[in-house]
């Protein structure tokens, strides 16, 4: 039963290495062309993709590896620091978005 516990928490932590990298990301250049209803959204959505990220960050941090599973808490840690990186773009990206917002929609001031 532990062996079965253990092989899907490391089929969960490839899971989680492989879809880190499926974020989609928008241009700057693309905000200059939204409406003010669809930079609230963009802000939105991202803000769901950094806390779900973040939350998969968690759940890969507490993981817990076998010894005797040879490279497991390095893949670990490679992928929490993935995630790390993603929350980092999207921050970056989400503070363009809100720019971009304050610049365009009054009421967002």
């Amino acid at each position: 039963m532990t062996f079965r516990r253990t092989a899907i928490s490391i089929a969960t932590l490839l899971l989680a290495a492989g879809c880190s990298s499926t974020a989609a990301s928008i241009s700057p250049a693309k905000y200059d062309k939204m409406n003010c209803a669809e930079l609230n959204n963009a802000v939105g959505d991202t803000a769901t993709d950094i806390s779900r990220t973040a939350i998969a960050r968690g759940k890969v941090a507490s993981t817990s590896v076998p010894i005797w599973l040879l490279g497991g808490e390095r893949v670990k840690t490679v992928v929490a620091n993935r995630e790390t990186a993603r929350i980092e773009r999207l921050q970056q990206q989400q503070q363009a978005i809100v720019t971009a917002r304050k610049q365009r929609c009054p009421s967002a001031q």
